[in-house]
């Protein structure tokens, strides 16, 4: 089996395609941390087949099944089924929908290193209930799961050497349903039907498999990163696994990512006793002299850590990384201890591929954003890895479910530490949302446990993760608790298209007042009495051109629109605001790029606040 890469094709701007070519050179999978090894891509025709009746398990089609249609991996079950039954368009959501696919592959052949190695499978995402069989044995995931659960990340499955055979049979069984009980962002649902800014449903096999090998000790393929700019220092989360307990040594090497070839500007060595199984470990180093990342700057450097056992084999990793520090006193932002303005966008990626994702990056850099709003939904790793290269500040959010219970919240903070496991490495993430105008905690004014499940959640970010801002519920209804805002942002969402109105909100907001500015109050909870000692963002506005919130549907007055409402809030306390949106998706028709090439509707720099 030879190695299979990605068709990714040429971009316009030569800073683009320096960018491009390294990311096809270096990380052809959607990866944020990259692994030296050798690798099988599995993506291409797989057989399909639609269970209805949910006979599969029962029948157990993981031993055999003849399969009567093919669907290409990676797609979304639902244009998988349209093709399988012959439709043109989508077909009817039902109550449940199981699925099954299978391909042969080849045993791969193992390389002559000497480091004791295995093979890995893993998943890009699929979702939301993954079941996987090799040769007809159910595995479980390196984290114990049977059942992987999620839809927006990554998962892996370790191989045993003597259940693969010369041709070989991957079996996956992907269930999802209605259920508004699970994380499901702005896909439609039992509570939420299609329509409006309701989507239509996209899940399953969504992002690439891949075969690759890696070894039996070695480093997870997660790092995260929290800088100390003031004392040149980096704090790293590095997660071992090991099959073999031992005296291990990591070792941790810092490049200048313009000089790889170079000398490494720093290396640490830290001896660790490792048992069988995983361990998180935090390391510290210093880095002197270090540049920092900013969007005006966005300077990185390359780690590469490594494990070394007792015997001298080496397992690494590699992730770059950049030095900063995101932070939030009284009225204001700061970006390494400078004050900063966030010009920011709503982005909704919805069915985009990584290549419309990534022209959709280059298009809101051009539009002068600093920020982009990724709008409850995951997006392929890489896309966090360009927006470090190409300096764009990135506003991250939990996909919401739709109901508020005991087992929604148990999901959505399952949801969210799958998120954050994979999403610690990057520089310019700075800002996560639990929940977004209350979708998922619909009775937050009112039910005491679901404040507390969302404060108990904030307190814990606040603690493990540093290097994020954290908002309890974007929009409106922040939680107060004895006089204290759970949330390091005061946001709301104003929407109007009468200039006269939104400098009236926009008046009485900055002056403290938190009922009647938006379409709930404000605060919730306890009293709470702003006087600016939080930072306020307008973080959904505009919508300009989708019908139900009015305004202009000719781009030339909307653009002009746009820079008149841009003026009024620069006059005022206002540290940062998120225009929506970037693209039109299904009915909503407020976007100022093009979906599929990234071309701009308007002038370019539309939304920079910060220059002139």
């Amino acid at each position: 089996m030879e190695p299979n890469q990605p068709n990714l094709s040429v971009t316009e701007s030569a800073q683009e395609e320096e960018i491009t070519a390294s990311h096809l050179d270096k990380n052809p999978l959607p990866r944020a941390v990259l692994r030296p090894n050798s690798h099988y891509i599995l993506d291409g025709e797989w057989d399909f087949a639609i269970d209805p009746d949910d006979r599969g398990l029962r029948e157990a089609w993981y031993l055999g099944y003849k399969y009567e249609h093919t669907a290409h991996w990676p797609g979304s079950v639902e244009d998988h089924m349209a093709n399988a039954k012959g439709h043109v368009q989508t077909p009817a959501w039902q109550d449940k929908v199981v699925v099954w696919y299978e391909r042969e592959f080849e045993r791969p052949e193992k390389s002559h290193n000497t480091t004791p190695t295995m093979f890995q499978i893993t998943f890009g995402a699929c979702g939301y209930e993954t079941r996987v069989w090799l040769n007809g044995r159910l595995l479980s995931t390196i984290d114990g799961e049977e059942v992987h659960y999620g839809e927006y990340t990554s998962f892996s499955y370790e191989l045993n050497e003597e259940h693969l055979l010369p041709v070989n049979h991957l079996t996956v069984r992907i269930a999802d349903t209605m259920d508004a009980e699970i994380p499901r962002g702005k896909q439609e649902s039992h509570v939420y039907k299609r329509g409006g800014i309701w989507y239509q449903t996209y899940t399953g096999a969504v992002r690439s498999v891949w075969l690759e090998t890696v070894e039996r000790n070695r480093l997870r393929s997660r790092v995260g990163v929290i800088s100390i700019i003031e004392d040149s220092l980096v704090r790293f989360g590095i997660t071992t696994r090991v099959h073999d307990p031992g005296h291990y040594t990591l070792r941790l090497k810092i490049y200048d990512r313009d000089d790889l070839e170079g000398e490494p500007l720093s290396v640490s060595d830290y001896p660790l006793r490792l048992e069988i199984g995983q361990k998180h470990q935090y390391v510290t180093t210093h880095l002197p002299n270090a540049e920092q990342w900013s969007p005006e700057s966005p300077r990185l450097y390359q780690l590469v850590a490594q494990l070394i056992d007792n015997h001298g084999y080496v397992a690494e990793i590699q992730a770059h990384f950049g030095l900063r520090k995101f932070g939030a006193r009284g009225r204001h932002l700061y970006l390494n201890n400078q004050e900063i303005y966030i010009d920011g966008i709503l982005y909704q990626p919805g069915t985009a591929t990584y290549e419309e994702m990534r022209r959709h990056m280059y298009a809101m850099k051009k539009l002068g954003c600093n920020l982009v709003r990724v709008h409850i939904a995951g997006v392929d790793p890489r896309i966090y890895n360009l927006a470090d290269e190409i300096g764009l500040l990135l506003w991250v959010e939990v996909p919401s479910p739709h109901s508020s219970t005991q087992r929604s919240r148990e999901n959505h903070r399952a949801e969210l530490m799958r998120m954050l496991a994979l999403i610690e490495t990057n520089p310019s993430v700075v800002i996560w949302s639990l929940y977004n105008e209350d979708w998922g905690a619909q009775d937050i004014a009112t039910n005491p446990e679901t404040r507390q499940y969302i404060m108990d959640v904030y307190h814990y970010m606040k603690i493990r993760y540093p290097q994020f801002l954290v908002v309890d519920n974007d929009g409106w209804q922040h939680i107060s608790y004895e006089g204290k805002l759970k949330s390091d942002l005061l946001t709301a969402h104003v929407y109007t298209p009468d200039v006269d109105r939104w400098c009236e909100v926009l008046d009485q907001i900055t002056a403290g007042q938190m009922e009647g500015v938006a379409a709930f109050p404000l605060v919730v909870g306890d009293p709470y009495f702003y006087r600016g000692q939080s930072p306020l963002i307008i973080s959904e506005w505009g919508g300009f051109g989708f019908s139900d919130y009015g305004g202009p549907n000719d781009l030339e007055e909307r653009a002009n629109r746009i820079k008149i409402f841009k003026q009024e809030m620069r006059k005022r306390n206002v540290a940062g605001d998120v225009y929506t949106q970037a693209t039109n998706i299904e009915d909503e028709r407020n976007g100022l790029l093009d979906m599929h090439t990234g071309e701009l509707f308007v002038p370019e720099n539309l939304l920079n606040s910060r220059e002139g």
